[in-house]
């Protein structure tokens, strides 16, 4: 069994069945298409995402089970509630949206070549400017230490890739962005794949089809209308602490 092909010229923005995605390699679904802020959006409605090397064609992935995060399931281990106590990272959202996807992208020992291409970069960017795509940051005197970033629909947020230059800094980040998001209304976060990282914050795992039943009410419904406003730092320090630290 093949993925389907995709052509870059269909203007209809639909995929393929989940149900039909490989076993092997697990949830690959569909090749080709393009990466249209349309598209993108229509992918994530139906638990879709690109996942791919500089030297492949677009791939489109829907694995099953899909590791995701309920905000009331989140917790922090004593040690990490000790860091963000210490006050020593300055936590933003929105502020470097393509500074952390740079830094999401640069090598690390364990993935040696980057998935985040530079069609990723303009895609994701178009988005965030579209008010889709967000990042929340780290930062150390002045210096992006660590971030994350993700695209949000309706009560959804969807991870996409977090980095750290420094011990703990995309942990608080994660944690800031839990505790923001949380106050705004989201009520799932998509994790993607399994990960011992973000299982110890209460992440887990659920079959696709729950997943895609959760997509078709919670991307439709509405979110708080101060989401994504500006917020001053302060303010995002002392909301970390009510929510996660009492």
């Amino acid at each position: 069994m093949q993925p389907a092909i995709i052509s870059p010229f269909d203007q209809t923005m639909t995929f393929p069945d989940v149900e039909t995605a490989l076993h092997e390699p697990n949830g690959l679904l569909a090749v080709g298409g393009d990466l249209s802020a349309p598209r993108l959006l229509s992918a994530y409605k139906n638990g879709i995402f690109p996942w791919f090397s500089h030297d492949q064609p677009i791939l489109w992935w829907s694995p099953d089970p899909r590791m995701v995060l309920f905000p009331e399931h989140f917790h922090l281990s004593r040690r990490l509630k000790k860091t963000i106590r210490q006050n020593k990272f300055q936590l933003t959202f929105d502020t470097s949206f393509e500074q952390v996807m740079r830094a999401c992208a640069q090598p690390r020992p364990t993935q040696p070549e980057t998935w985040i291409t530079p069609s990723m970069l303009r895609a994701y960017a178009e988005l965030h400017q579209q008010g889709f795509a967000h990042s929340f940051e780290s930062w150390n005197n002045g210096k992006l230490v660590g971030g994350l970033y993700g695209i949000a629909i309706g009560k959804v947020f969807f991870g996409e890739s977090m980095f750290s230059f420094e011990t703990d800094a995309s942990k608080v980040a994660f944690a800031n962005a839990v505790t923001l998001l949380t106050d705004w209304g989201y009520e799932l976060i998509d994790c993607q794949v399994a990960s011992e990282h973000l299982a110890t914050f209460g992440a887990s795992d659920i079959d696709r089809g729950t997943f895609i039943k959760h997509l078709r009410l919670k991307t439709n419904l509405s979110i708080s209308s101060t989401a994504w406003r500006p917020i001053d730092i302060e303010e995002i320090q002392q909301q970390s602490h009510k929510n996660h630290l009492a």
